[in-house]
């Protein structure tokens, strides 16, 4: 539960680059659980930043998916808010002021090197393993080198200047407990807008939490990794981070997590087949251990009954023939 002063105030924010799926639905569900049982304000936000994946008909289809299963929510692209807009695409003007903000404070810099380049210095004998870094100090070049470079072609990405005595992060997570990161050497030098223009994810996520002032975030354990750089980012932007839960994975029998590949586990491929919603919620309850076996059972049946530290820390086996 949210154990800060401020009212809890949850999301969930989908990419809008294919059709829901079962593990989308998972978290959705758990996170709107979380908020509901404490009574605070469930936020919908759209993640459609990256103009190469997000399409305007995949919004339309998850906004009618989750009402369908019988989520809802407080704010969102489709009813607004205080806090609005709830799109990453007309959020970009805010992200720029971010970025403003970092380099105000001598954090960011623009980065040269090839993706290669990058990979190889990760890979070097002498670096970090998950370590991101610039291997040619771009942060040293003189404003004629830059220029040099750019009239080659090479576009520059712009890098967090990550200082290498800073201290390590440490948060309670809400379903695995204390953790704690050197965030130099698990995240180096890590990216804050791309090389195309495009703003990282990482600083889009925390500009738009700490700006819609939420106060917890349930979400797949894949986004572990990125807690610690998200939190320092919160505190030197000025917000106040979230606390942070972070929720099993449902992976297939072959141990791949769940994806928009997957096309037969689409929730509109379900509807198709003829499933009814209450199926579907109670086949993830159980999976959550939120009900002793699989019955057909609906979002606010389950009110009450989450508790993000006993669910499992491992990943969880889903066979698609348990829906068929």
């Amino acid at each position: 539960m949210n154990n800060d002063l401020r009212p809890t105030r949850g999301r969930f924010a989908p990419s809008p680059s294919g059709a829901m799926h079962l593990g989308n639905i998972w978290t959705a569900l758990l996170a709107w659980l979380d908020v509901r049982q404490q009574g605070g304000a469930f936020v919908l936000r759209i993640e459609d930043l990256d103009p190469d994946r997000s399409r305007p008909q995949w919004t339309a289809q998850l906004l009618d998916d989750l009402r369908w299963l019988g989520l809802d929510w407080d704010e969102g692209p489709d009813i607004g808010g205080p806090y609005a807009p709830y799109e990453q695409d007309r959020r970009r003007g805010r992200y720029a002021e971010a970025l403003d903000r970092l380099a105000a404070q001598d954090l960011i810099y623009a980065c040269y090197c090839t993706r290669a380049e990058v990979r190889a210095a990760a890979s070097a004998p002498h670096g970090a393993e998950q370590r991101e870094h610039c291997p040619n100090s771009c942060w040293l070049l003189s404003t004629t080198e830059r220029q040099s470079r750019e009239a080659a072609g090479r576009r520059p990405c712009l890098r967090v200047r990550m200082p290498d005595d800073i201290a390590p992060i440490q948060f309670a997570d809400l379903c695995r407990g204390v953790i704690s990161e050197n965030l130099a050497q698990a995240a180096g030098d890590f990216v804050i807008r791309r090389a195309d223009g495009v703003h990282a994810y990482q600083l889009a996520v925390v500009v738009d939490d700490g700006d819609m002032a939420i106060s917890q975030v349930i979400r797949g354990a894949d986004l572990l990794d990125s807690t610690a750089r998200q939190i320092w980012l919160h505190r030197v932007l000025g917000y106040t981070p979230p606390t942070f839960g972070h929720v099993p994975l449902l992976i297939d029998p072959e141990g791949h997590r769940l994806s928009k590949r997957q096309a037969s586990l689409a929730v509109a491929a379900l509807r198709t087949a003829g499933k009814r919603p209450a199926e579907i919620i109670g086949r993830l309850a159980f999976w959550a251990g939120l009900v002793p076996k699989p019955e057909a059972v609906l979002p606010h049946d389950l009110i009450g009954t989450l508790d993000l530290s006993r669910l499992s820390r491992e990943p969880i086996v889903v066979d698609p023939g348990e829906l068929g």
